[in-house]
């Protein structure tokens, strides 16, 4: 993970940092019981500025518990949590001035519109007049809310609601942001135009954000990193590179890419060249196509299929297929609920 310290200039400076930087996100031995329901169990990870982290669980397995403590809106039976260093037991008024926290759900009031709902929560954080139009102004027209500013709230399609739950987290122009399934319900399209909102977030303004989804494949193509958990404890963290090649690595696995090889025919002669290869493993062929573990980089990969053209076999499909979250997820996590 890259290293680096938050700061923003409307904010209170972070405690100085060590060698490494401070990270934006620090979880340490965290633990939240609820009687005897170990909710959340020794939860230890870090995130840094302007990454994007994926929290990744099955329903019941902590998230949204870790992520309200980290947000203020609870506190540990034990352990710490830290926004830009402060901790959220020491210091809470200090991380809520530096965190937005958009929860699954938020509340809506029927009587305001846009413009009146985004404008209370300016009032909230008791900025000056000139500031709080300064901010609504600039979360309007990020989240493409302006065209809006007079519509019922209530009458919001799902994919503006959650642009409106995005723009009142963004408000206090916070330097880390906790987003819990920010994308659940939305249609397609909405998926795609918000994780391009996080992208630009986190690329363009360095924020730190922390988000939880059970959309896989959306973690896995915006994420920097990611930290899996389940029954409330943590199962593996880090980048989305560093969890698939442990993970390949405790199944005594090839580090390299899935690959597949389609011909037309000689499927048999195909399959022995593949065996003969040093970096191929796990041939394994159904119809006309074979499938395996290849070892070696893409300078190597280009020269096989080189190989296999001077063969002169048919080839009319060479294709890799890199592990995703979703299969890093499904192997690590045994479904175990608490």
């Amino acid at each position: 993970m890259s290293n680096g310290q938050s700061q923003v200039s409307t904010q209170p400076a972070a405690p100085a940092s060590n060698g490494n930087g401070t990270p934006a996100i620090e979880f340490r031995h965290l633990h939240r019981y609820f009687g005897r329901l170990k909710a959340v169990n020794d939860v230890s990870f870090r995130a840094y500025r302007g990454q994007v982290m994926g929290f990744i669980g099955p329903n019941g397995a902590g998230k949204t518990t870790s992520m309200r403590i980290l947000a203020t809106l609870d506190v540990p039976t034990s352990g710490d949590a830290f926004v830009n260093g402060y901790s959220v037991i020491d210091d809470p008024d200090k991380v809520r001035k530096i965190v937005g926290f958009m929860p699954d759900s938020f509340g809506k009031y029927s009587n305001m519109n846009v413009l009146e709902y985004i404008d209370y929560f300016a009032r909230a954080y008791n900025l000056a007049p000139r500031a709080r139009r300064d901010a609504v102004e600039r979360v309007l027209v990020f989240t493409e809310l302006k065209k809006l500013v007079e519509k019922p709230i209530t009458a919001l399609s799902k994919g503006m609601s959650q642009r409106l739950g995005l723009a009142r987290t963004l408000i206090n122009d916070p330097a880390v942001l906790i987003l819990d399934e920010p994308a659940a319900g939305l249609d397609p399209r909405a998926r795609i135009e918000l994780r391009e909102l996080v992208r630009l977030l986190a690329r363009e303004l360095k924020k730190t954000v922390l988000i939880s989804s059970h959309i896989l494949t959306e973690l896995g193509e915006v994420c920097d990193s990611a930290a899996i958990i389940e029954a409330g404890r943590i199962l593996a963290s880090g980048t989305i590179d560093e969890i698939q090649q442990a993970q390949r690595a405790t199944q005594g696995r090839a580090t390299g890419a899935a690959v597949s090889v389609r011909v037309l025919r000689d499927v048999d002669r195909l399959e022995r060249l593949l065996l003969e290869q040093p970096q191929v493993s796990g041939v394994s062929v159904v119809a006309q196509t074979a499938a395996f573990e290849f070892s070696g980089d893409d300078a190597a990969l280009c020269g096989l299929l080189r190989h296999l053209i001077r063969e002169e076999l048919d080839v009319i499909e060479f294709r890799g297929r890199s592990e995703t979250l979703e299969d890093a997820f499904l192997a690590i996590t045994k479904g175990v609920t608490q």
